[in-house]
């Protein structure tokens, strides 16, 4: 009997599985795919407040976002740091208005705040952004303010890691299929895909945080109990577009934001892992498939405001990888705007014990997790745990260096540092002095293996190491070697054959 099942291993459900553990509870969490296998892996790897907001008047939202926005940089300071944005203005009323915003923004962050929010000269621009002399044409003067980068896919393993050394039971790869009301809670059917066995469990409590999919898992466990009527959706998904290109396509140190684009979203340009990314579009879906492709006229947005935002001009053959992320956008208004859509985050009691989260965003996972099983304790569906709510905001992530020690920044080339402090451990193991490309060893195979659930060629190369969303096809050059050592490792089938066509996938033709 377990105490408390968390389906779904992206940002949300993990950080239900830390605050939990934390609490002493008897926690197991299960992802049918692989740790921040769907959103939490696509996002624009921005932790920020959501200056856009600000014109919707959500001056709380914001403020509270911000709030959790330092607390992140400090919990995983390897994998989350500050990092500055350019805003050209291409007219004195939009480059005041603009400013004005961003003041507030900082204003808002009070002692919080990452850095200063102050005004550029067209000079100070062309300093700044000395590669992207047609974007700063123009231009007449421009504003740089400060927000979060971070490296989603192995800040959402570290929060796995932590609930692992906090007492929970975590494991990828097991999928529900069936979920019914018991005598004692929750009785789960499971289908573990690492050894074809089906397994069942007792739990007091479920949360289902499946991201974009809760939908799916709530059609069914709550369909027999509606008869004739439809179980009504929650999430209105919306798909992103974001393009990858090296960073002398676009050479930028500090990030790029287009205010204001054709769709009246905004534009970034971030540099990340050693390259820069572009992105990014808001499409409204009625389905929501595990691999979402571009739309051809998400690829021509992008394209078209990259020239004439940025002033640079770039080809399908530039682009070395493009992936798709979808929002799981609360349905509040039906019909709405999936860009004008907030993402606050819903917490939703489906019967005793069975609670739904959905919305949000990265930067707010560990408020919201401190929502849920506050929501639990509130319902008496869960008892309070002896030593109270635990304080996440505290306890640093498995990996994080100690305080003052200095980092690599998160835009430059992937590498050793991304461990923090496991990294003695990683070069303790053989290959550790076997490139496999892309700064990849051997040795850092083998640790994924043994210690991060890694699986599978895409699990590896997706997102215990990035070479699928910064370069597909050097991710499929590098896939055999990946997969003899998954295999030796595991004994495993490692599904290289998906993963070379899931590099295809990320792949523009030229």
């Amino acid at each position: 009997m377990w105490d408390l099942l968390v389906i779904g291993g992206g940002a949300t459900g993990l950080g239900v599985a830390v605050q939990a553990a934390l609490e002493g509870r008897r926690v197991t969490l299960v992802e049918a795919r692989d740790f921040a296998a769907g959103t939490s892996s696509r996002s624009t790897k921005l932790l920020h407040g959501g200056v856009r907001y600000l014109a919707q008047g959500r001056w709380r939202l914001v403020r509270g976002a911000l709030r959790e926005r330092a607390t992140v940089l400090a919990l995983a300071p390897h994998l989350a740091q500050p990092l500055a944005f350019v805003v050209p203005g291409r007219g004195w009323w939009s480059w005041a208005w603009t400013g004005l915003g961003l003041k507030a923004y900082q204003w808002l962050s009070g002692r919080m705040s990452l850095g200063p929010t102050t005004a550029l000269s067209k000079a100070a621009l062309l300093r700044c952004l000395p590669g992207l002399p047609r974007m700063l044409a123009g231009a007449v003067a421009g504003m740089r303010y400060w927000d979060g980068q971070f490296e989603d896919a192995r800040l959402a393993l570290a929060l796995a890691k932590t609930a692992r050394q906090a007492g929970a039971s975590v494991h990828n790869h097991m999928r529900v299929t069936a979920l019914a009301p018991s005598a004692q809670g929750w009785q789960v059917s499971l289908f573990n895909e690492r050894d074809g066995q089906t397994s069942t469990l007792q739990a007091r409590c479920v949360v289902n945080a499946t991201g974009v999919w809760v939908d799916a898992l709530r059609q069914m466990v709550l369909q027999p109990w509606a008869g004739q009527e439809p179980v009504k959706a929650l999430v209105k998904p919306s798909q992103g577009v974001h393009m990858v290109v090296a960073r002398e396509s676009l050479p930028i140190q500090e990030a790029v934001l287009i205010p204001r684009t054709a769709d009246g979203r905004v534009l970034f340009a971030v540099p990340w892992l050693g390259a820069t990314v572009i992105g990014t579009t808001d499409t409204p879906r009625s389905d929501a498939p595990l691999e979402p492709l571009p739309m051809q006229e998400e690829l021509d947005f992008l394209f078209r405001e990259t020239r004439q935002a940025l002033g640079v001009d770039l080809t399908r053959a530039d682009v070395r990888s493009v992936w798709v992320g979808l929002r799981p956008l609360v349905d509040k208004v039906q019909g709405g705007v999936t860009s004008q859509m907030s993402r606050e985050h819903l917490i939703r009691r489906e019967a005793p014990g069975l609670f739904t989260v959905t919305g949000g965003k990265w930067t707010t996972y560990r408020s919201m997790a401190a929502q849920v099983m506050h929501a639990m304790l509130e319902h008496h569906d869960l008892p309070s745990a002896a030593q109270g709510p635990a304080k996440t905001g505290q306890h640093r992530l498995v990996g994080a260096p100690e305080a003052g020690q200095a980092v690599h920044a998160i835009s430059e080339a992937p590498g050793l540092h991304l461990w923090g402090s496991e990294a003695a451990l990683v070069q303790a193991l053989p290959g550790a002095e076997r490139d496999l490309g892309m700064g990849l060893t051997e040795a850092m195979v083998r640790f994924a293996a043994r210690n991060e659930w890694a699986l599978t060629v895409e699990d590896m190369l997706a997102r215990r190491w990035r070479a699928l969303f910064l370069d597909a096809r050097q991710a499929a050059r590098m896939a055999p070697a990946v997969a003899a050592l998954l295999q030796a490792e595991t004994g495993i089938d490692p599904q290289l054959d998906a993963f070379l066509a899931l590099c295809q996938r990320y792949t523009l033709a030229d």
